[in-house]
């Protein structure tokens, strides 16, 4: 059986990580190299920078930093955040980054999704969904969550798949933030139709949200933020814990 993997998620605005909840009130969480090379040398599987920030000097800085990432760790780490073009990736890839998560870009033009995983392989092209239970419905926001669409979470997840994605970050926006538990029942639902590993996001409080989401909601990575960034959770512990259970992880 697969190891399950833990993924720290960094969230980059102006060079600085930085967590809110549901996707607002934002604050400070430190250094992203620094946090990330603690990660590393902590036991994460791999790590997630996402930059948030829509400012002009945005592609330079997460350059920059990729590069500064790239010769602290040694462990995979996946860059996303205005990423629309083979360019893009291409230049993301070259400076350090072993996949890059793509969203809005992907809703917009999901032909990008068959050219990226054209040109550089589907392992490397993870497609990050936002979505907002509404009603009955998971509907799939856009810009960090601040525009809905018109698609539903499960067309759209299958849809990439068949596009060529090798991998789907699922954050529900109804939990982000909350660390009330991951939407383990729309994660289950999403692992029974699609043949990609899914990355749980949003919601992780406690060690047993963690184990929940690998149980429950089938996921094969969790992701989460502030519980480590600010040392709620110690990694070890957390992987540890979920090894008396049964789950496979690295340790």
């Amino acid at each position: 059986m697969l190891t399950k993997r833990i993924v720290p998620c960094l969230d980059i605005k102006n060079g600085r990580t930085v967590k809110g909840v549901n996707f607002v009130d934002l604050r400070d969480a430190g250094d992203p190299v620094v946090l990330a090379k603690q990660y590393a040398d902590l036991g994460a599987d791999e790590l997630v920078f996402l930059d948030i920030s829509a400012t002009q000097e945005k592609r330079k800085t997460m350059h920059d930093m990729v590069l500064k990432v790239a010769e602290q760790v040694n462990i995979p780490f996946t860059v996303g955040g205005g990423i629309s073009s083979v360019e893009d990736v291409d230049d993301l890839l070259h400076c350090g980054a072993d996949k890059v998560s793509i969203n809005s870009s992907a809703v917009k033009r999901p032909e990008l999704i068959n050219e990226l995983s054209d040109k550089f392989g589907s392992q490397c092209i993870v497609v990050a969904i936002d979505a907002k239970k509404i009603g009955e419905e998971w509907i799939v926001h856009l810009a960090g969550g601040t525009i809905p669409t018109d698609l539903n979470l499960f067309d759209w997840a299958k849809e990439v798949e068949e596009r060529g994605a090798g991998e789907i970050l699922f954050t529900s926006m109804n939990h982000d933030g909350t660390k009330a538990g991951f939407a383990n029942e729309a994660l289950d639902k999403l692992s029974e139709l699609v043949n990609i590993p899914i990355i749980a996001s949003g919601g992780a409080g406690t060690i047993q949200h963690f184990a929940d989401t690998f149980i429950e909601g089938k996921a094969d990575a969790a992701l989460a933020a502030s519980v480590f960034h600010f040392g709620e959770i110690p990694i070890i512990e957390l992987k540890e814990e979920l090894k008396k259970q049964g789950i496979p992880v690295r340790i």
